[in-house]
C-alpha cells in the first residue's frame, strides 16, 4: 500500500517510491530524496511542521506541504 511521506509516524521506516519533481525543490533531490531510498521520521517540530527525517543516513527537515508529494511504501513488521 502506497502512502505519502506526510503520513509517517515517529520512528516509522519507509521506502520512497516516487517523487513529483515538479513540487520538490532540487536541493532535496540532491540530498537523497530519491526513489528507492529509505526514509525514517525522526522527529516532528511543534505543530507537526516541519518533519525531521533520516534519508539514507542524511538528516534533513522538510515541510508537510512538500512531503505530500513524495510517495512511500511503509515497511511492515
Amino acid at each position: 500500500m502506497n502512502n505519502t511521506l506526510d503520513t509517517l509516524k515517529k520512528g516509522e521506516i519507509a521506502t520512497i517510491i516516487d517523487v513529483s519533481s515538479k513540487h520538490i525543490p532540487l536541493k532535496l533531490l540532491e540530498m537523497g530524496c530519491l526513489p528507492g531510498n529509505s526514509v525514517q521520521l525522526v522527529q516532528l517540530a511543534p505543530f507537526a511542521d516541519p518533519m525531521y527525517l533520516n534519508i539514507n543516513g542524511s538528516h534533513l527537515a522538510i515541510r508537510k506541504e512538500t512531503a505530500i508529494h513524495i510517495l512511500i511504501e511503509k515497511e511492515t513488521a
